[in-house]
């Protein structure tokens, strides 16, 4: 299986879509690659519409840390690192109402997350290890 990472070229004057291919399934996904974009992620939004999702691009391989701070609605983690999969979260539920937030991280370097629909990583038997090609991002 190969996840598949696109983006129409900016030099043509079209506006970016950055695409995520996991297998045949397609995502249309928004790029957080600023810090402040990264730390805000999906929080606040209540719902991820079919078909996106969010990718986090970050400048070199590291144990990044994600926890789910006002998310409304529940998500699959993907953590990426170079062209593979290291590390799937399914169904990672939105948080209590009181207590502390779960950190979710991985448990080797990765580059890049891919947060999809909660359940879809199961329902299209993604997996660690699965094939990752990045193209324009």
């Amino acid at each position: 299986m190969a996840i598949v990472i696109s983006r129409l070229n900016q030099g043509s004057g079209l506006l970016s879509t950055p695409r995520v291919e996991l297998s045949d399934k397609s995502f249309t996904v928004a790029v957080a690659d600023e810090p402040k974009e990264q730390e805000k992620g999906l929080s606040g939004k209540n719902n991820l519409p079919k078909n996106r999702g969010m990718l986090f691009v970050f400048g070199k391989p590291d144990y990044y840390s994600f926890w789910m701070k006002d998310m409304k609605f529940p998500i699959d983690i993907i953590f990426i690192n170079g062209d593979k999969v290291v590390k799937i979260y399914h169904n990672v539920p939105t948080p209590p109402q009181s207590g502390g937030l779960a950190v979710y991280q991985t448990p080797q370097p990765a580059d890049r997350v891919l947060e999809i629909n909660a359940g879809l990583s199961k329902k299209y038997n993604f997996k660690e290890g699965d094939k990752v090609k990045i193209e324009n991002i």
